[in-house]
């Protein structure tokens, strides 16, 4: 009888939730999206300085 007692705080806690409005849950999507690109931008730029940096090393012996 625990699982019922269980799934019925679960039901209960669910109705307490306040679920984001379709222009929050959009704006929060594109946040995601747009930090994901200047991660990917800056990391993309470091990974090719250090490669023309050890390149640049490398080959200068």
């Amino acid at each position: 009888m625990k699982l019922f007692k269980f799934f019925g705080s679960v039901n209960k806690e669910m109705k307490l939730v306040v679920w984001p409005t379709f222009k929050e849950n959009r704006r929060d999507t594109w946040i995601v999206i747009a930090t994901s690109l200047m991660y990917a931008i800056f990391f993309s730029l470091v990974d090719w300085g250090l490669v023309t940096l050890l390149q640049t090393f490398v080959m200068s012996k």
